[in-house]
């Protein structure tokens, strides 16, 4: 029986260990770009977008399509970034396992 309570323990401190590392994920942020930075993406480590800057070299109104696919390829690079940043914050403390419902 002190067994079971000294897991059930842990299992708290475990599951109040990872709230605490995805709140943290909600304030870390990373930046994802395409075209050689004319536009760069910012996103939570929660994979939240919170940015999106276009510099004016970016836009050509004859090349929308181009444009389309520079914040597109941004918007990816930044939401890949921010779920290895959230793997390799919480695997910390899973020791590498995928948990239901986590990144």
């Amino acid at each position: 029986m002190n067994n079971m309570q000294q897991m059930m323990k842990q299992v708290k401190k475990m599951q109040e260990q990872m709230m605490k590392a995805q709140e943290e994920l909600s304030t870390k942020t990373v930046e994802g770009s395409a075209g050689g930075g004319v536009v760069t993406v910012t996103a939570t480590g929660q994979r939240k977008i919170t940015n999106i800057v276009i510099k004016p070299e970016a836009v050509d109104p004859d090349d929308v399509d181009m444009l389309q696919d520079l914040v597109l390829t941004a918007v990816n690079d930044a939401l890949t970034k921010a779920e290895q940043m959230a793997e390799q914050d919480l695997g910390r403390l899973t020791g590498g396992l995928k948990l239901p419902g986590m990144f």
